[in-house]
C-alpha cells in the first residue's frame, strides 16, 4: 500500500517536535555567537587606491590608445603589487615577521573594470599594521615600478587611514548567528521528520486507522482513580469468592 503524506500532516509533526525545533535553534545560534566572540581572531582591513599610467602626464597629452594600453596592463600591476619583489621590501621596511607568500595572503588586489585605478586591501589582526602594509606596498610600488616596467607616473590617490574606533570586518557575528539560526532550523527540522518516521506506537484513534485501515467503532473511556472505591471493590470481590 502506498503511503501519501498531506500537508496536515507535516504540520501537525512539526507543532508536535515543535519544541526540539527552537531548542536546535536556540543551540546553533548560541554556538555560533560564542564562536564569533570568543573563539575568532577578528580581522582589519585597510585599503589604498594607486593610480598607473605609462608615460607622465606632464610631457605629452593621453590618447585613448595610451588608455587602452594602460588598462590592457593592470593585471600585470595586479601580479607586482604581490611579487616577491615589492613584498620583500615591504617586510624589509616594516620588519615583519612574515614571508612573501604569508603576506600574499593578507593582500587583495583589485582593479574595477575599465579603470586604471588599482586598489590594494589588507587584512590583518592589528588594524594599525593593516594600514602600514597597505600604505607602504603603494609607496614600494610607487618607487620600484620604473626600474620593473617603462611606467614613471605613478600616483597614491588614497593612502590608508586608521579610524579611531576601527571596526573588525571579519567575523561578521549577526551573520554567523544567522546562519547559525537557519542551519539549527534545518537541523530541527530533519530531526523531527526522523523522529516521526521511526516513531511506530500508537497513541490515538488517528493512529489506530491509519495502521488498521479501519474506522473506529467505541472508545472506552478511562476511569479515573479518584471515582473508583477500593473497598467496594474488595468486598464486591470476597463475596463472589
Amino acid at each position: 500500500m502506498e503511503e501519501t503524506i498531506s500537508l496536515q500532516d507535516l504540520f501537525r509533526t512539526l507543532k508536535k517536535r515543535l519544541a526540539l525545533i527552537l531548542t536546535c535553534i536556540i543551540l546553533a545560534t548560541t554556538v555560533a555567537g560564542v564562536v564569533s566572540f570568543m573563539l575568532m581572531t577578528p580581522v582589519y582591513q585597510a585599503k589604498t587606491q594607486i593610480l598607473v599610467n605609462q608615460t607622465s602626464a606632464e610631457t605629452e597629452q593621453f590618447t585613448s590608445q595610451d588608455i587602452q594600453t594602460n588598462l590592457q596592463l593592470i593585471n600585470t600591476y595586479n601580479v607586482i603589487i604581490k611579487s616577491p619583489a615589492i613584498l620583500d621590501l615591504v617586510i624589509e621596511r616594516l620588519d615583519l615577521d612574515l614571508t612573501a607568500s604569508q603576506l600574499t595572503q593578507k593582500i587583495a588586489v583589485e582593479s574595477a573594470q575599465n579603470s586604471q585605478v588599482v586598489t590594494v586591501t589588507v587584512q590583518d589582526p592589528d588594524p594599525y599594521r593593516a594600514t602600514d602594509i597597505a600604505n607602504t606596498t603603494a609607496q614600494v610600488f610607487e618607487e620600484e615600478v620604473p626600474n620593473l616596467m617603462s611606467v614613471d607616473n605613478v600616483n597614491i590617490l588614497s593612502p590608508a587611514i586608521t579610524s579611531d574606533n576601527p571596526q573588525p570586518v571579519d567575523p561578521n557575528p549577526v551573520l554567523n548567528m544567522a546562519i547559525g539560526a537557519v542551519i539549527g532550523l534545518m537541523l530541527g527540522v530533519g530531526i523531527a521528520f526522523l523522529l516521526e518516521y521511526l516513531d511506530t506506537t500508537i497513541k490515538s484513534e488517528q493512529d489506530v486507522e491509519d495502521v488498521l485501515g479501519m474506522p473506529i467503532l467505541g472508545l472506552v473511556s478511562p476511569i479515573p482513580d479518584s471515582e473508583v472505591n477500593v473497598d467496594e471493590v474488595v468486598r464486591t470481590s470476597r463475596r463472589r469468592r
